[in-house]
């Protein structure tokens, strides 16, 4: 066997004879091996499609090890022959020379072969480093790929895949691209093995404002997350802020983080400060001209942007989220969870990006920080797109609806309402255009089966048959599922099964949240709790429940009464490695699988959802588990705290139709205006230490807390 014939098989054990046999005809060309570089280009390709497991520098690796073994075996010499042309007198067979075994040393000069000497054979101890080398990179990558595997049976993260234009990179790139418009062209969205979104387009037009909607799951917060980590490529000048996380907790005042947001601004006034010192301890940098001109850019920069009334401005924005002044001025690791996600949102709102990705933005407000974010996105100066199931908020916002569905994306002018009504007339006309296409297709099927065997008319059924052939495929419209959720019967009580009498509550009596509250609650109920943030909703709803007790007062519920709570931090009472029906199953032990799969089946968890891990399920698909388990215990009481967060709008429809028919009391903690209008027949205001009921239900309520707003911005 040759030398490179050894080193081949070594490198690449299942390595094809006839492409061994092709490396060696090519290593015979001196032209090929006259470089390494030669050898690379010549051989290179073939040997990556051999092994895909080895990257290019191992290739390059293996082709230089070649080159040298090419070098070595010829010494340098290249032969020549000078055997005389001749004239052939009759036809020459070649693989019959070659495998003659008459052929001896004599006819090592005939003009059809040319046998190389086999020359020293290859250093053993170079060979064996250079495999040592490779087997080293290949167990790398081996690790490098077993780390990236997810435990526990969990998907891969997303990826995204995109075509982009080398006119449009060379655009970018050159710094010519001044516009604001983005657009993310054919792209692909997958997570896991499963496909989100594909061959789709995006198209935003700047200063415009964009809703993103669709069902639970099918991929609105990936999108963002792709668009805002760089996945899918936007013009490299257009600022990106994606609101997902909330504020880290440090000793930073509030409203110095906001402040600190606009980072043009901080990074002036830091080199002013340092600029200032330098200045103060050293008095020779006074007379400094250039220190001097660095501090008039500094100070003509600041004023160009405003600086002096960004404290202002910072202040109003946290006031109209929520914040008191007391909040302003405090830490933000004195924050909770809640109201640093409110931070964050904040300081994008001060930041102004060029681009502003806000991924359900009202799950964390009350009614009256929501209206103020109506208000204040109205007049947003730059682009927006926004995933949010609040139909009142998305009409107040939006110019323009982005519909995520069937893996692709449909953009549509106007507000929710507008796109809801388009959309309805566009799914009518594409089932009139099915119909008329199926009925086209069918007609010339049927002339065609008529005449089939008539030689008169033989010409006109060609004819026919190429018409059907040149049609496009046939395929209905997609229709979206139905969602229905169905609470389970339950038991009857009378008279007011849940009651507070006199209640009063506290956690230091410095502080009270509760003085002489009367209420109460009876099977017929459907009553809506609403307030400011931290007028004490949550606390009231553990009170009902009886995980706190009055610090004066009564507490009276029923000896039959069952209530089934869903918490708005559900999603933290979940077990993410568990399957839906596994995580049922650990709850309720001792029922049959298919039971678990029903119970999930109500809430729209069914199929192959039900057997994924809950860790891969959408924010609205977790919801829906919790309330498959809320509901596994047969209650016939509901208190739920933002049942809507993360739910679709169909899922809020379905939810609300639910909680109509279902046979119990309902309390809820909701800011969604259409599911409140649905479903609830009282109000219940928190404010002032207090529990009002307001006559005039939730339209009362709304024009309390616009007149509240106005009085706020006229101060």
């Amino acid at each position: 066997m040759a030398d490179y014939e050894e080193f081949l098989t070594g490198c690449f054990p299942s390595i094809d004879s006839e492409i061994v046999s092709y490396v060696g005809g090519m290593l015979e060309d001196t032209d090929v091996v006259a470089t390494s570089d030669g050898v690379f280009e010549s051989i290179g390709p073939f040997l990556e499609q051999v092994d895909d497991s080895k990257s290019e520098d191992d290739i390059r690796l293996i082709c230089n090890r070649l080159h040298a073994l090419v070098c070595k075996n010829s010494d340098g010499i290249e032969e020549q022959s000078d055997t005389p042309h001749r004239i052939l007198d009759a036809p020459v067979h070649l693989g019959s020379l070659v495998n003659d075994n008459r052929v001896d040393s004599s006819h090592q000069s005939s003009i059809w072969i040319h046998r190389k000497d086999a020359g020293p054979q290859v250093d053993s101890k170079q060979l064996a480093k250079a495999e040592a080398q490779l087997v080293k990179k290949q167990k790398k990558q081996a690790d490098k790929d077993s780390t990236a595997k997810k435990p526990n049976g969990m998907m891969d993260g997303p990826t995204a895949s995109q075509q982009t234009s080398r006119r449009d990179e060379k655009f970018d790139k050159s710094g010519a691209n001044k516009s604001y418009d983005i657009k993310i062209e054919d792209f692909d969205i997958a997570f896991g093995d499963r496909v989100l979104i594909t061959g789709a387009s995006l198209h935003m037009s700047a200063g415009r404002r964009y809703g993103l909607c669709g069902r639970n799951g099918l991929g609105k917060t990936t999108l963002l997350k792709m668009i805002s980590s760089g996945n899918l490529q936007i013009p490299s000048h257009i600022s990106v802020l994606h609101v997902e996380q909330e504020v880290v907790g440090d000793d930073t005042v509030s409203i110095e983080s906001v402040l600190e947001s606009d980072t043009e601004r901080h990074r002036l006034l830091t080199r002013e400060k340092e600029l200032a010192q330098r200045m103060n301890l050293s008095p020779n940098a006074k007379g400094d001209n250039t220190l001097s001109a660095e501090l008039s850019e500094i100070y003509a920069g600041l004023e160009a942007i405003e600086a002096d009334k960004a404290p202002a401005k910072a202040a109003v924005i946290l006031a109209g989220l929520g914040f008191t002044p007391a909040m302003q001025r405090a830490c933000t690791r004195s924050l909770s969870g809640g109201w640093r996600m409110r931070l964050a949102l904040a300081r994008a709102l001060f930041s102004k990006p060029d681009l502003l990705l806000l991924d359900e933005p009202t799950n964390m407000l009350d009614m009256k920080a929501i209206i103020w974010l109506e208000n204040y996105l109205q007049t947003w100066p730059t682009t927006i797109l926004v995933v949010s199931h609040d139909r009142s908020f998305l009409n107040a916002v939006c110019t323009d609806i982005t519909h995520l569905y069937n893996k692709t994306l449909i953009t549509y002018k106007g507000n929710y309402d507008q796109f809801d009504k388009t959309k309805d007339e566009r799914i009518k006309n594409a089932k009139k255009e099915y119909e008329a296409q199926k009925q086209y297709r069918e007609h010339i099927q049927v002339f065609i089966d008529r005449f089939r065997y008539n030689a008169n008319r033989a010409s006109q059924v060609q004819s026919k048959l190429k018409i059907l052939e040149k049609l496009p495929p046939l395929e209905p419209p997609v229709k979206d599922t139905e969602v229905s959720m169905k609470f389970p019967e339950c038991e009857k009580l009378t008279s007011n099964i849940l009651q507070l009498d006199e209640l009063c509550f506290y956690y230091s009596k410095e502080r009270p949240i509760f003085e002489n509250v009367d209420c109460n609650a009876n099977m017929s109920s459907r009553i809506c709790i609403v307030g400011d943030n931290g007028a004490g909703k949550t606390t009231l709803l553990k009170i009902l429940l009886g995980q706190l007790s009055p610090v004066k007062g009564i507490r009276h519920a029923h000896r039959s009464l069952r209530i089934g709570y869903f918490s708005q931090h559900h999603v933290d009472q979940l077990d993410m490695g568990l399957t839906s029906v596994e995580l049922l199953a650990q709850r309720f032990p001792g029922q049959h699988q298919e039971q678990y799969r029903n119970q999930l089946g109500q809430y729209g968890v069914s199929g192959e959802l039900a057997m994924r891990p809950v860790s891969s399920l959408s924010g609205g698909q977790k919801s829906r588990v919790a309330f498959a388990v809320m509901s596994m215990t047969n209650p016939n009481f509901f208190i739920l705290d933002e049942p809507t967060n993360h739910l679709d709008m169909e899922t809020i429809d379905a939810l609300g139709e639910a909680l109509k028919k279902f046979g119990g009391g309902v309390i809820l903690v909701s800011h969604d205006e259409r599911l409140i209008q649905m479903v609830c027949q009282e109000l219940w205001v928190v404010r002032d230490r207090k529990v009002i009921t307001l006559d005039g239900g939730f339209e009362q309520y709304k024009k309390i807390v616009e007149e509240e707003l106005q009085a706020l911005q006229g101060l």
